[in-house]
């Protein structure tokens, strides 16, 4: 046990009247971070072309400032990366998390201030840690260590004293000194950029730590999982570390890899989803049966949430948190502490309670099929996937679809390109399950299929294991918090993945 642990333990717990605080007066809370972040930045080069001094409230911040995209503070961002500062937030910023993203096949660097990495972050994960304790009072979390699969970081070329790297990788290299004994591997192998060598240094290195929680994403998780049983020999995890008892995820939805990591691990464990981008620390499950995620309303963000119907206007209008409704589609609009300013992240959210406000990852903003009407999201698919395992049997590992559109022959479809851990013989079944669960999940695509009149059954490429990894591979895109795009309204990553399977000689 590590001499730390329990008076690590204790000090999280005494924080919970601090989350009790912002949890019960948000909008409180929300106001206190808007006007701390824009007094801050007033005299920065943005505080003063929007006349920040002069933004006294929410209304006038908004009419002040308007909606940005990446490519919109990308030159603020560029110039920070030569060494300029005092651009976008008022205090050195030397580190920048390069955002893997699904949207563009080009990386996105977003600032990372001192601010941002202690009041964002790092209090993020402290309240996580809090809230578990919480509801898990004689937790053992902390008799053991923690395994980070973080990503890697790079010298930036332009500026020697910038950096940047995966999220991940910022956190590891920025913690503090103790949290390097309560975490595995060493910092040279989760540091490590080549994903395959990496995994293989993981397994040999962690076999023999008392492992108590995994923080990574599911994916890379189950290639681990396996490499290590194949070490071992053993049959499942829980028999390599007996006493596991958290995993904590994010980035892409859980959903489809539940069932995996519950024949994986061999035992019950405590499942914790987490809602932590380069952008920022956003929230998290304060219990694992939570339905959706606690907002963190004080952690150096100012969160507006946009109607996806305003998506694409001139001038699209956000509601504040008492406006929003449950079940509503928002694009997240966020103002940080590490200089975004009312900054479009790209994802989209819904709302699952507003007492407190709880919320779910529902899909990003250019990732849906809605070709036909049918508006079909990334949480629609995900849950369908995970249906049509359940009701087969199988395990899906990677998944990506799109429309196929109307023709003179025929009528619309989705395509899908399916990676399997083994490829069924017939998936006809599969793809039955998969399409009614879509009927039952959303109403659209249910009245488009009728009789088949706009949308015929779907279309599915069952490929073999490694497939999406080799895809990834090739766009330079392998390892870290990069993702397969699930859903989108145009046919590029269907084309490229089945152009792949035909230069690999792949069957679909």
């Amino acid at each position: 046990m590590s001499l730390l642990s329990p008076a690590i333990s204790s000090l999280a717990r005494m924080r919970l009247w601090r989350i009790e605080a912002w949890k019960n007066n948000p909008a409180d809370a929300q106001r206190e971070v808007l006007q701390d972040i824009v007094t801050s930045a007033q005299y920065t080069e943005i505080g003063r072309k929007y006349k920040f001094t002069q933004l006294f409230s929410v209304k006038e911040f908004k009419e002040a400032v308007p909606i940005h995209e990446y490519d919109d503070l990308k030159p603020y961002i560029e110039r920070m990366m030569r060494g300029e500062q005092n651009l976008l937030w008022n205090s050195p910023v030397n580190w920048f998390a390069k955002s893997s993203g699904t949207s563009s096949d080009k990386s996105k660097f977003i600032p990372l201030s001192d601010e941002s990495l202690q009041d964002c972050h790092y209090k993020g994960a402290k309240d996580v840690l809090t809230m578990y304790y919480q509801f898990n009072a004689d937790s053992n979390l902390l008799t053991g260590k923690g395994l980070i699969l973080g990503g890697s970081h790079s010298i930036n070329p332009m500026n020697e004293e910038a950096q940047f790297g995966d999220l991940s990788a910022v956190l590891l290299q920025n913690s503090p000194f103790w949290a390097h004994w309560l975490r595995t591997p060493e910092l040279n192998i989760a540091l490590m950029d080549e994903w395959e060598s990496k995994i293989e240094r993981l397994a040999e290195t962690t076999i023999k730590e008392n492992v108590t929680s995994i923080s990574a994403v599911p994916t890379w998780t189950i290639v681990l999982f396996k490499r290590i049983l194949e070490i071992t020999g053993k049959q499942t995890m829980a028999e390599v570390w007996p006493n596991l008892e958290l995993y904590m995820h994010g980035g892409v939805s859980f959903t489809p890899y539940r069932e995996q990591f519950k024949k994986l691990i061999g035992k019950d464990i405590n499942y914790l989803e987490m809602y932590n981008a380069s952008e920022g620390f956003f929230a998290a499950q304060e219990n694992p049966n939570d339905d959706g995620m606690l907002l963190f309303t004080d952690h150096g963000i100012f969160m507006e949430f946009m109607p996806v119907s305003e998506y694409g206007n001139e001038k699209p209008q956000t509601v504040g948190l008492n406006e929003v409704e449950v079940g509503k589609n928002y694009a997240l609009v966020i103002s940080t502490n590490g200089g975004l300013w009312r900054y479009m992240l790209g994802d989209t959210i819904q709302f699952t309670s507003l007492r407190p406000y709880r919320i779910i990852v529902s899909g990003r903003l250019k990732h849906y099929i809605n070709a036909f009407g049918e508006e079909v999201i990334v949480d629609n698919s995900d849950k369908a996937i995970a249906e049509a395992c359940a009701q087969t049997g199988l395990m899906v590992n990677d998944y990506t679809a799109a429309p196929v559109y109307f023709s003179d022959n025929s009528n619309g479809a989705h395509e899908w390109v399916i990676e399997f851990e083994n490829i069924p013989e017939d998936i006809s079944l599969f793809n039955q399950h998969l399409d009614a669960a879509l009927k039952s999940i959303n109403s659209d695509y249910e009245a488009k299929r009728h009789k088949s009149i706009a949308l015929r059954e779907p279309v599915i490429h069952a490929v073999k294991k490694g497939t999406f990894n080799e895809w990834l591979r090739r766009r330079g895109k392998l390892g870290g918090q990069h993702k397969v795009p699930r859903l989108s309204n145009d046919r590029k990553y269907v084309e490229d993945l089945l152009e792949l399977c035909k230069e690999l000689h792949i069957t679909v």
